[in-house]
């Protein structure tokens, strides 16, 4: 298995990105987490509402807005991820300052192109 991703604004529903994020994750050999606002399985992979303690999270991936980020903000840092991919119409210059200043990378790019062009 590759690097852990966790999904920030997963859902169940097939045209949401964060849905298909999932799945090329998965395609991809990707261990994922899931965070959304409602709890479900997807992919025999459980969704959780709460902000887990996940372990050994390489690369968290944004699927909700800048405004709706705030909460997230020291649950992120606590993780101690390698980068944060803020997807389009996710950006967050404020959030990407403060996880750069902790030496975390903050990627303005999309999950789904970087998989599709092998650099993820």
């Amino acid at each position: 298995m590759k690097n852990k991703t966790l999904i920030i604004g997963a859902s169940i529903n097939a045209e949401r990105y964060s849905y298909k994020a999932a799945e090329k994750l998965l395609a991809n050999s990707h261990q994922i987490y899931m965070i959304g606002n409602k709890t479900g399985t997807l992919f025999n992979h459980e969704i959780v509402k709460d902000q887990t303690p996940f372990t050994d999270v390489d690369t968290v991936t944004m699927y909700v807005s800048a405004k709706n980020q705030t909460s997230y903000y020291e649950y992120i840092l606590s993780l101690k991820p390698r980068r944060v991919i803020f997807n389009p119409g996710t950006e967050n210059l404020v959030f990407a300052k403060q996880l750069e200043s902790k030496g975390i990378i903050a990627d303005e790019s999309c999950t789904l192109v970087l998989l599709a062009t092998n650099i993820y």
